[in-house]
């Protein structure tokens, strides 16, 4: 059940009001940004900005999470909306007058407009407490790249924070290119690809460069193994469930006339289905050891599986989607062909609930979406006038569900 054309009107108006406030926590976030777990100026910023919204507040044990529960007026279940908060290692170069002060550091993923988009969700939701049949759990998340922390939140009891298990979850995430501003995009199923790591060390006898058939030399079976990897992937995979190993990290050696000992490289893997992961964590290992053997090697090959296929449910994807329709119109919304290869540990939470993961184009208008320096890039600009749109849909999302259930 989308919300009613009234509410969403009045949303999109409210939204409007408090754009400037939550473009201006946007880039006071972007000027100060903090990696992994440990985020401290940008919890505080929230708490901050949270006061004064009655909601019950919790902070993390192992991260610094903030969880915030707004109670409605009428009894109902619960629903969540996430934001996640923290930045990348990347040095910008945007030339942005809020540039990050932080040297290394940058809000390469638009974060950033994460956490102000949520904290517009609150402050919309918290003025239409009364109209709400249930609870609203607000999820704002370190350590998203990489550092899995939506897992942790959820270990540390996130998804009861209301005295009852969410119902469903929702949430967005922008982006500098692809999706021109303002446009929302996103599908049922598979959103975004699993990733995982494979290492890999190849372990020879080193000895010199002149005599390698004196030693047992690590590098060309590494090299084979490598490329070994990309026909696996064309032969062993259906085309039609896709698997991505790109290998982004190889080691070995310190001169160029001596022969190493051992080397090493470290490939990202990208699949779209349990089943595709579960293989290609079988076929990577069998590949790599029966290279190191065929050259006489030992080979210590690990699989590590970090984030898992970030799966729309069905239900709450058709909603999303009507409700974005609704809410900004219907050429604002742009059905996803394909999955991203893009991973997310929003996931964690699609395992657990009923979901929607969708996207927000926040690309300025005076560029190209296709050649836009995309998210991750230290070029990468993300325009906070969407910011209006991405709190307004969360609230609507946030409205409509908890109807939905009554």
């Amino acid at each position: 059940m989308v919300a009613a054309s009234s509410d969403l009107s009045s949303l999109r108006e409210s939204a409007a009001l408090i754009q400037p406030e939550l473009a201006a926590l946007r880039r006071a976030i972007h000027e100060e940004p903090e990696i992994g777990l440990d985020l401290p100026s940008t919890q505080a910023k929230v708490l901050a900005a949270l006061e004064g919204l009655g909601l019950e507040v919790s902070v993390g044990e192992k991260l610094s999470s903030v969880t915030a529960v707004l109670r409605g007026g009428r009894p109902g279940p619960a629903v969540l909306l996430r934001g996640d908060m923290d930045a990348l290692p990347v040095q910008e170069t945007s030339g942005l007058p809020f540039a990050s002060r932080v040297p290394g550091v940058m809000h390469a993923c638009g974060h950033d407009l994460h956490v102000a988009g949520l904290v517009g969700a609150a402050r919309l939701l918290a003025e239409r407490r009364e109209e709400l049949a249930g609870s609203v759990v607000f999820m704002f998340q370190p350590g998203e790249e990489g550092c899995g922390g939506a897992k942790i939140m959820i270990d540390e009891g996130l998804l009861e924070a209301a005295g009852e298990d969410v119902v469903a979850a929702y949430g967005i995430h922008v982006t500098s290119g692809l999706l021109p501003g303002g446009v929302v995009s996103g599908r049922p199923g598979a959103a975004m690809a699993a990733a995982d790591t494979l290492h890999v060390t190849f372990r020879g006898r080193g000895g010199h460069g002149s005599a390698p058939h004196a030693a047992l030399d690590p590098i060309p079976a590494l090299c084979e193994a490598v490329t070994a990897l990309q026909t696996m992937v064309t032969r062993r995979f259906d085309a039609f469930d896709p698997v991505v190993v790109t290998v982004g990290h190889i080691h070995g050696g310190t001169i160029n006339n001596v022969i190493p000992d051992d080397a090493s490289f470290e490939a990202t893997i990208r699949t779209f289905s349990e089943e595709a992961r579960t293989r290609a964590e079988e076929e990577t290992l069998r590949v790599v050891r029966g290279v190191a053997a065929a050259h006489g090697l030992d080979a210590d090959a690990r699989y590590e599986r970090l984030y898992p296929v970030t799966r729309n449910d069905e239900t709450e994807a058709e909603f999303a989607a009507a409700t974005a329709r609704a809410l900004l119109g219907a050429d604002r919304f742009r059905p996803m062909p394909q999955p991203l290869a893009g991973a997310e540990d929003f996931s964690y939470v699609c395992e657990a609930v009923p979901s929607a993961y969708f996207f927000l184009g926040a690309c300025a208008p005076d560029r190209d979406p296709s050649t836009a320096p995309y998210n991750h890039s230290p070029e990468a600009f993300f325009d906070d006038a969407v910011l209006a749109d991405g709190a307004a849909l969360l609230a609507a999302l946030a409205l409509g569900r908890l109807a939905r259930a009554e």
